[in-house]
């Protein structure tokens, strides 16, 4: 695990933009924290790290938002709409794909979740400060954390 603590949203960006710029192909990432910890605002700094052109948005009443315009496709799930049942939505073809899966509220999608993934988890501290931390599951998420975090 690593933990970085940032007082500044554009602390928190500069980490996202870097994990953006390095993500390979068929990467999974599980963002978990509290209602306003600052998922979307992580996911928004990845995405312009991959390069996507297009305004980044929570998909809390979609569930599903999909940007083409990056150097790699990105799938922006949330699934908080989800936490009173699952059912299979066909969401596993997106994440098997060579795309980037961000994926928010993840402990509602387990059954598409594979066994290899970064899991970022963000905590609210103040207004400014987050903590941050870095759970690689599997070698290649730990090289990830390795490159960005050095």
């Amino acid at each position: 695990m690593y933990k970085v603590t940032v007082n500044s949203v554009e602390e928190t960006n500069g980490i996202a933009i870097k994990l953006g710029r390095a993500i390979k192909k068929h990467t999974v990432i599980l963002l978990t924290g509290d209602l306003g910890a600052g998922k979307t605002t992580f996911t928004k700094g990845i995405a312009k790290g991959l390069g996507v052109k297009e305004i980044v948005n929570s998909p809390t009443f979609t569930i599903l938002k999909e940007y083409h315009s990056g150097r790699l496709p990105l799938y922006h799930f949330d699934a908080y709409r989800l936490e009173d049942g699952y059912e299979d939505l066909g969401f596993g073809e997106y994440i098997d794909s060579e795309a980037l899966s961000v994926i928010e509220w993840p402990m509602y999608m387990q059954e598409d979740i594979p066994e290899e993934y970064l899991e970022i988890n963000l905590q609210y501290v103040d207004e400014q400060t987050r903590t941050i931390e870095f759970v690689p599951h599997g070698f290649t998420y730990e090289a990830l954390c390795k490159e960005v975090l050095a």
